[in-house]
């Protein structure tokens, strides 16, 4: 006698069981194919500057851990905004990413809101700190301040009076000034250079008794005698200038200013991708190749895992947004 059927529970249907299955069956191997096509990096500003050497550094180990090439679009303008904002409007499937500076994770939301329509501790999920690169505050030996000590004396003689030049507003340097400002008790005359070059020559000549520099704009000049370090604005020492103290270490405490670049992907992007992207970029920013190339910008690699990342740009997103406020700053 043939057994009866057991009627199938409602709104199962069975047709659709081995569909359902080989999808369920398929899952861990679609997660583990990643990545199967080249994957895109977008870099908020034009070729050549530091960002994009640092990338294009990183390029061939990238590649050689993932298994798949990385295609690097410039897309600058607007600090960042325009890039990154691409990056959040992407899928999140891994195949999009940014390199992004500090400004326009930390800065840009503090200077000027309205022009952002992101949220960059909502809508992008942080991968990795890539870099970081230190500044360092020098007098002119025309200046006669041979000393932090002796140039906060002098500040505080004359407040207003000392000039200090750095590398444009809202830059990463432009806040180093104010944090020094803040931390010191002191009140200094900003003056905005379109990038550090320019404030370095009027430092060498004399123009301006004070300014904050990065190391390849400050390196040689130290060295030969013709800009007068008078400290480093990182928590410790950089290899760069061994023998200058840091701000902290002279009595600023808890001084910590630096530029940085970090790689996020949409914020939707899913957990094991982010862990593969995050290994692969761990490895290649401690392949020595990569590492020479990037020293030579001044920025030390900083591989972080994707949680410390994270930390690190609220951290770093509600230290510049107060300092930014208690000085006042306005975008122009």
């Amino acid at each position: 006698m043939l057994r009866s059927w057991r009627r199938a529970p409602r709104g199962l249907n069975l047709f659709a069981l081995p569909a359902l299955l080989i999808a369920t069956l398929l899952l861990p191997a679609a997660a583990q194919a990643y990545p199967d096509k080249p994957i895109k990096i977008i870099v908020t500003f034009p070729p050549g500057g530091s960002t994009d050497i640092l990338i294009r550094a990183l390029q061939p180990k990238l590649a050689e851990e993932l298994g798949q090439p990385l295609v690097i679009e410039n897309r600058g303008g607007a600090g960042g905004n325009i890039g990154i904002g691409a990056v959040v409007q992407s899928q999140p499937d891994g195949y999009t990413l940014g390199v992004a500076a500090a400004g326009v994770l930390t800065v840009n939301p503090h200077l000027n809101p309205s022009a952002m329509n992101f949220d960059p501790l909502k809508d992008l999920a942080p991968v990795t700190l890539l870099a970081k690169i230190p500044f360092v505050v020098v007098a002119s030996p025309q200046a006669k301040l041979p000393t932090l000590t002796e140039m906060i004396a002098a500040a505080k003689a004359k407040p207003g009076a000392l000039a200090l030049g750095h590398g444009g507003n809202g830059t990463a340097m432009h806040l180093t000034a104010a944090l020094l400002e803040q931390k010191a008790g002191i009140d200094l005359q900003l003056i905005a250079y379109r990038g550090t070059a320019p404030a370095a020559t009027d430092a060498v000549a004399g123009h301006i008794p004070l300014a904050v520099l990065d190391i390849p704009a400050s390196q040689e000049l130290i060295r030969d005698g013709r800009l007068v370090p008078l400290g480093v604005s990182a928590a410790q020492r950089v290899d760069f200038l061994p023998n200058v103290s840091t701000l902290a270490e002279q009595g600023l405490k808890d001084f910590d200013s630096v530029g940085w670049f970090g790689l996020v992907a949409p914020a939707a992007t899913p957990p094991d991708i982010i862990a593969k992207l995050n290994a692969a970029f761990v490895k290649a920013l401690r392949d020595p190749a990569a590492v020479e190339k990037i020293r030579v910008l001044g920025a030390a690699p900083s591989p972080t895992t994707a949680a410390e990342f994270g930390d690190f740009i609220r951290s770093e997103n509600k230290k510049w947004g107060e300092v930014i406020a208690s000085a006042g700053i306005k975008s122009e």
